[in-house]
């Protein structure tokens, strides 16, 4: 049974910018009779977290439960769940998805029309994603309601480790849609800008898939994780763009998959605007989120000046200002396509599900992980992560179980 409605849990709960804390909060319990209560076995900090952690602020209330890459184990059901029995095994997605919307029976599920933010102007909810996506609470907890579970709950073995599993819940799909959006021909070539945990499976994907693969990140340690799996690395400097377009023909590649997004350094003027949106109160911070350039868009201007004529810019890296300047003249004068959006989970799970559970691990799921820790380790794992130090690429946290 899932905790009784006065009982407590311990919960990853946002307090500010760079302020999160494990407190004691109210345990969820069904409130719709097509909910589950899971028992969180695992869950990661996605580098979209951070996001959360430094710039999102207007759009979170103090005491939010933040976390949306989850799994466990099945506690409790709703009268009306069909499908999924207490003491399932269960992957989350990221998504909250109702399965029968016209946009969920086209493989859109993150612009499900039943959870769209209408609002707030925005696509599905999003598990501890911020009122921009529902401010449903998150995973970084020892339980979770989930809704909508005889669709959205993806029920997995009980053999394998959670780390097998864990990463279909958002990062790994993420980067199947990347490659797929990034429609790299047959012998293509792709160059994968960021090597953080979506870019290395990005970039493990494609190289699965026979492209050729070249990848940037300035970070040694992500770099080497990257090299183990046969990935060709470039650091991060201002004669990689020369040298990357020589590998290629002096063209370009075929597709640039930017898996950095609104993170990328280069571009003073965002920082300084990320900074003051930060010190407004939270209705003005929110305005000029809306309607000033605040990302940071290194990343994005140099796929579209790596990228050669006719190809494809595809980004899996989130973007969160909405006048944020492009270079239309140049992206029009190349006749580039740009794809991108918030993944489509459940689209991709049948393509994936077959490769995580392969013994041979063909995506190196199993090659990720670099911290793993007790929930209670959380706010050090956050700022360790943020600030990229101890070699940390991902943090797994155990609310529930043994590291």
């Amino acid at each position: 049974m899932s905790p009784a409605s006065t009982a407590t849990m311990k919960a990853l709960a946002w307090h500010g910018k760079r302020d999160v804390r494990v407190d004691e909060v109210p345990a969820p319990v069904i409130v719709e009779p097509t909910d589950v209560i899971v028992r969180i076995t695992s869950t990661a900090i996605c580098g979209s977290d951070l996001h959360l952690y430094e710039l999102f602020g207007p759009f979170i209330d103090e005491g939010d439960i933040l976390g949306h890459e989850n799994m466990g184990i099945v506690t409790e059901v709703g009268d009306a769940v069909t499908s999924i029995t207490p003491g399932d095994r269960v992957v989350v997605p990221f998504t909250i998805s109702c399965g029968q919307c016209f946009m969920c029976e086209r493989g859109l599920q993150s612009q499900c029309e039943t959870t769209q933010n209408r609002d707030m102007q925005s696509g599905a909810s999003l598990y501890g994603y911020t009122k921009l996506y529902g401010q449903v609470p998150g995973g970084q907890a020892e339980y979770l309601r989930v809704q909508f579970a005889d669709y959205n709950l993806i029920p997995v073995g009980d053999e394998l480790p959670d780390e097998r599993y864990l990463f279909l819940s958002d990062i790994l799909p993420t980067a199947w849609q990347g490659v797929e959006y990034a429609n790299i021909p047959d012998g293509g070539s792709v160059v994968v800008l960021g090597l953080g945990p979506v870019g290395q499976f990005v970039a493990r994907i494609a190289k699965h898939r026979g492209f050729e693969v070249l990848a940037v990140d300035p970070v040694p340690e992500r770099r080497a994780m990257a090299e183990r799996h046969g990935i060709e690395t470039w650091d991060d400097t201002e004669t990689t763009v020369a040298e990357l377009r020589t590998r290629t023909l002096g063209r370009g590649p075929d597709a640039v998959i930017d898996a950095v997004g609104m993170e990328a350094h280069g571009n003073p003027v965002a920082a300084v605007a990320q900074a003051a949106v930060g010190l407004l109160p939270d209705a003005l911070a929110r305005k000029a989120m809306e309607t000033a350039g605040v990302d940071r868009l290194a990343a994005l201007h140099t796929a579209i000046d790596l990228v050669r004529r006719g190809g494809t810019v595809s980004l899996s890296g989130v973007y969160g200002g909405d006048a944020d300047p492009m270079p239309m003249k140049t992206m029009f004068d190349k006749q580039l396509t740009l794809r991108m959006g918030q993944c489509n989970v459940k689209r991709w799970i049948d393509d994936l599900m077959p490769l995580v559970e392969d013994p041979a691990d063909p995506l190196g799921v199993m090659d990720l992980v670099t911290h793993s820790v007790p929930l209670d380790r959380a706010p050090e794992l956050y700022e360790i992560f943020q600030k990229k130090e101890d070699g940390c690429i991902k943090v797994v946290l155990k609310p529930n179980g043994a590291v």
